[in-house]
């Protein structure tokens, strides 16, 4: 290959990158990743159902309704209709809301987001359910 052939291809080659950069989109400033967890057998709803009212009693909550909030800008609620509800509401950074509907009996769920920026409302229609959402926000 001479000289003159190896610049020319050196040069488009330099020139193709240079292109294909400013063409190139930023990346995202902001994402979210989020994990829904539902179990499939009773048995599974009950173990759920046990580890949520264990961290709920940690927590040195006695069941119903709870919501934490550590940070600014966000929103959160439960609304219950039934007996022997638990939903929890956990938030961790900025800017993140979460609305948690129960419907029924003996329902258990968790909503737990963290970093900033997620949302999810989630609605339990029934008796004996059990869930969680984990989400992080960047």
């Amino acid at each position: 290959m001479n000289s003159k052939l190896a610049n020319t291809l050196g040069i488009a080659t330099v020139a193709v990158l240079l292109g294909i950069s400013a063409q190139a989109s930023p990346a995202m400033a902001g994402g979210s990743i989020a994990f829904y967890l539902s179990p499939r057998t009773t048995q599974d709803a009950e173990a759920m159902d046990l580890g949520l009212r264990a961290y709920s009693l940690y927590n040195g909550l006695r069941g119903g309704a709870h919501i934490r909030q550590l940070g600014r800008n966000n929103l959160a609620g439960i609304g219950q209709n039934g007996r022997d509800n638990l939903g929890i509401v956990r938030q961790e950074g900025s800017g993140h809301s979460a609305t948690l509907q129960q419907n029924g009996s003996d329902n258990s769920y968790g909503i737990f987001q963290f970093g900033r920026n997620t949302d999810t409302q989630v609605v339990q229609n029934g008796d004996r359910q059990s869930g969680a959402a984990l989400l992080f926000g960047w």
